[in-house]
């Protein structure tokens, strides 16, 4: 890998028109594949392991080098963790601990200096929805799916910490204890009113990136009208967190909608994903348990009324360890987790051993119906290598992964159609 990208754009470029075809049809049989980034790994101790770059976490370079990595590896996306307070091991709150990594760089600003150095993967930041504005949050994402050209996708992300509401004095959170954190349902419970913001969230930059029908630049030096003023639409939202006027300030972008994936574990958030989203990320431990997962985001479909034609995907997180030599990425997280400790924890799933055996569970866990998986790396760059260079080969020789690309866009890698504007439907209906 290298810290050196040049624009891989360029010849990539197409007209919004030409995005407006439906994608390539989906092979089912073959799963979908993303990894999780952050920092120098999910394992807490990862920036101290031999190969990891600590120095350079802070550098466009780095960020570059692991898209890059995962483009090599044909993955199908790549998420970019943020927050709005420093990392802590605490769930509820800050600590005192300084041997672990601390500070990240903006999700969105990194995804946007990596679009012009790759040309096919989707680009997926994180970002924070309970103390920003969805009029910010709307640009800046179809900002990126113009400069990615038609790469990008949003994970949005509440926050009930009390010093997260401290950066902005604007309004406080119930703060969540511990004890809360033995019950995934019952924190979802508690945190009700923040997910039905964050609904309204999605909603209204889902409007914002509808505000403008496709057609609506006219770009016409001759007549001198670079816009149809009656194509670009106030969203009028008026909701109980919030009020939105609209139109955005930026053109509908390529994709039209650029896909939303919302990480859930619990009811709550499952109708969050069925209300908004177009992919969820659950957190199953068990085959048996995917089964359950997968009927509660079906109960949560059916329950909020969700289009049968509208589907949603379903990619299993894992936080993964991988070495072909048997036994060797068991004894490689005994010695992350004896310098951080304290034993490895997730909300995942957890996987150590070979790219053969990870290829084996997937594999299972696809043919119980998820539609694919994110993978988190315990230590980077050795785990996303990995995956790219040892896990993708395995699935390709299985006939159970891409071997080329065979889309452009983020949604052609899903296997979801570019919809069509909301307004632009009802001057059409008419």
């Amino acid at each position: 890998m290298t810290g050196q990208g040049r624009n891989q754009n360029q010849g990539h470029v197409q007209g919004r028109e030409d995005r407006d075809d439906q994608q390539p049809p989906q092979d089912r049989s073959r799963l979908h594949l993303a990894v999780a980034l952050d920092g120098a790994g999910w394992h807490p101790a990862a920036w101290r392991a031999d190969g990891a770059r600590p120095a350079e976490l802070f550098t466009a370079g780095y960020w570059a080098d692991l898209v890059a990595e995962a483009e090599r590896g044909l993955l199908d996306l790549v998420t970019l963790e943020d927050t709005l307070a420093v990392q802590s091991s605490r769930f509820t709150g800050p600590d005192d601990r300084t041997d672990q990594v601390r500070g990240r760089l903006d999700a969105v600003l990194i995804a946007g200096r990596i679009a012009p150095l790759t040309s096919r993967i989707g680009l997926v930041p994180t970002t924070n929805i309970t103390h920003t504005e969805p009029f910010h949050l709307s640009t800046a994402l179809a900002t990126l799916d113009f400069t990615s050209l038609g790469r990008a996708g949003w994970r949005p992300q509440l926050s009930s910490r009390a010093d997260d509401a401290a950066h902005f004095g604007r309004r406080t959170t119930e703060q969540l204890t511990e004890d809360d954190l033995r019950d995934p349902a019952l924190i979802a419970e508690r945190l009700r009113p923040l997910f039905d913001e964050a609904a309204d969230v999605v909603e209204v930059v889902r409007r914002l990136w509808d505000s403008w029908e496709d057609d609506a630049e006219i770009r016409d030096a001759g007549t001198g009208r670079f816009v149809d003023r009656t194509r670009l639409h106030a969203i009028d939202f008026d909701g109980e967190h919030f009020s939105v006027r609209g139109p955005s300030i930026t053109p509908r972008p390529p994709q039209g909608q650029p896909p939303v994936a919302v990480l859930a574990h619990a009811a709550i958030p499952y109708e969050l994903a069925a209300k908004g989203a177009d992919l969820v990320f659950v957190t199953p431990h068990s085959r048996s348990g995917t089964t359950a997962v997968l009927g509660e985001v079906e109960a949560a479909k059916a329950a909020i009324g969700r289009p049968t034609d509208r589907p949603l995907k379903v990619f299993a997180d894992l936080l993964v360890l991988l070495d072909e030599q048997p036994g060797a990425a068991a004894r490689r997280r005994e010695r992350l987790d004896e310098l951080d400790g304290a034993p490895l924890g997730s909300d995942a799933e957890i996987f150590t051993g070979t790219p053969a055996e990870l290829a084996d569970l997937l594999l299972d866990r696809h043919a119980a119906g998820l539609d694919g998986f994110r993978l988190r790396p315990a230590e980077l760059p050795h785990d996303l290598t990995a995956i790219t260079r040892g896990l993708v080969p395995e699935l390709q020789r299985r006939g159970a992964f891409r071997t080329a690309y065979t889309a452009d866009t983020l949604r052609g890698h899903l296997g979801l159609p570019r919809p069509t504007g909301r307004y632009a439907s009802a001057r059409s209906a008419g």
